[in-house]
């Protein structure tokens, strides 16, 4: 069994306007956010072997509140991940070596929720799922379950364990 974590990039700034979209950096409540999901990933034990990261500046930044890590997961910048479709991201994954457990990919929509709903394709309707199906906002977490292998993963191959929003963490915390 592999264990799958998706986690939008938090919540970046648009103060200036002339920055590129991959040079946005995370504003105070991405910060805030993704410091608080490093707390909630840490008491769930969710440790990834694999870090899959985006090149841009608010995933790499989301990246660094996740850290430091118990165990230190192997790191891999992929150029590709930056504004990649879902396919593009499920390409990605199909090149994971099978003994690799645990994947994190840090990313962008809107990629992500699709790559999200994808997995979950035709699969018994949770809550978790639920949720994902009215959106993905920054800085939320997807964990899934993969039964089969990194490379035959495709549509309805996973099984959505647990979807975490900031907004969730605000109300508990």
């Amino acid at each position: 069994m592999h264990q799958l974590l998706l986690l939008r990039h938090a919540k970046s700034s648009w103060h200036d306007n002339k920055l590129t979209d991959r040079d946005r950096p995370l504003n105070e409540r991405g910060r805030h956010a993704a410091a608080a999901m490093r707390q909630v990933m840490q008491n769930l034990g969710l440790a990834p072997d694999l870090v899959l990261i985006s090149p841009a500046r608010r995933t790499l930044q989301t990246l660094d509140a996740l850290e430091p890590w118990d165990d230190t997961p192997l790191l891999e910048h992929i150029e590709a991940l930056y504004l990649a479709t879902s396919a593009q991201m499920l390409g990605i994954l199909n090149d994971v070596p099978e003994t690799v457990r645990s994947v994190l990919l840090i990313g962008h929509n809107p990629g992500m929720p699709d790559l999200a709903q994808s997995l979950i394709e035709g699969t018994a309707p949770t809550d978790a799922a639920y949720r994902l199906a009215r959106g993905y906002p920054t800085g939320a977490l997807a964990e899934f379950a993969i039964a089969g292998s990194w490379l035959r993963l495709g549509t309805g191959g996973g099984r959505l364990t647990r979807f975490i929003t900031p907004r969730e963490l605000e109300r508990t915390g």
